[in-house]
């Protein structure tokens, strides 16, 4: 289920070191399954880099179990939160996980910006991965010492600007209060993922909310029995309804599931409850269009 940033990055670290990638399948219910993962984990094992919620599943990944077992056998882990942080409070301390990553443009920030977190004693531990100002302590000529985490790993002349936008955009979110984002967003998923639901031309992927809308991100990707995705979603967007399509960077997910693509509804603070009824409506018409079309 994972974004293909967090695949193609170690497939090029294992073409250069040898390192064996291993990739964990996906239970019956489309999520995380840890039974084959605890299988395929051992003290071979040096790193775990797992996706927080899924991008296209929407399903939230058990990450203190995962975190537990890699740890068991001596293994870091790096979370892909990238989907999680802009919905959900974040606790790097509950979570124990070693490293986090997240994007700023999905935390309503500037796009190209973005954060790694890692536990203090490991990135004190770590050589820097890239040369240039800055990230200095001492040069000399025949060698140099390097300034203490997270400096040494920032060469060169930092993005200030987008620095600073992404600051004030955590700012915003914190001020809104994480916890009612995510209580909101419980209520805003149920409504999208029963409206979609209930249709019975469709194919919706991912676990089913819980009662209260939790459970799930804030997303519904589906599928049309016969009209392909691209084209739903470009009628629906000259209606002034913003779906993506495509492979949503998740190829690999998507040949599991046996589809080339499909269509992704996602939500946000500002999503109404009344504007998922007008999405609900425009689909209706334009899958109506579709079969008027076929005859």
């Amino acid at each position: 289920m994972e974004h293909h940033s967090n695949i193609v990055p170690w497939q090029l670290v294992a073409s250069k070191t040898g390192a064996v990638l291993k990739h964990v399948k996906l239970n019956s219910q489309q999520g995380f399954d840890m039974d084959h993962f605890r299988s395929i984990l051992s003290d071979k094992t040096k790193i775990v880099a797992v996706v927080h919620v899924s991008n296209m599943l929407g399903c939230i990944n058990p990450v203190q179990e995962i975190v537990a077992a890699a740890h068991a056998v001596g293994a870091k882990i790096l979370l892909d939160a990238c989907q999680s942080a802009p919905h959900m409070p974040l606790d790097v301390r509950l979570l124990d996980c070693d490293f986090l990553v997240a994007s700023g443009h999905k935390l309503c920030g500037p796009s190209g910006s973005g954060f790694l977190y890692g536990k203090k004693e490991i990135l004190e531990s770590m050589p820097p991965w890239k040369g240039g100002g800055e990230m200095i302590d001492q040069v000399f000529l025949d060698h140099s010492t390097f300034a203490s985490p997270p400096g040494r790993f920032e060469a060169g002349t930092p993005a200030i600007a987008e620095c600073y936008g992404l600051g004030a955009a955590c700012q915003y979110l914190m001020d809104i209060g994480m916890d009612k984002i995510e209580s909101y967003e419980h209520a805003i998923t149920k409504h999208l993922w029963e409206t979609l639901a209930g249709r019975e031309d469709l194919t919706l992927y991912g676990p089913a909310p819980a009662a209260d809308g939790g459970g799930r991100a804030a997303l519904v990707a589906f599928n049309h029995r016969t009209i392909q995705a691209s084209d739903l979603t470009t009628f629906l967007d000259f209606e002034g309804v913003a779906l993506r399509s495509g492979h949503h960077c998740t190829q690999p997910l998507h040949r599991i599931l046996g589809v080339s693509g499909s269509a992704r509804a996602s939500c946000y603070l500002y999503t109404l409850e009344e504007e998922i009824d007008e999405f609900a409506r425009h689909l209706k018409d334009t899958i109506e269009m579709f079969r008027n079309m076929d005859g």
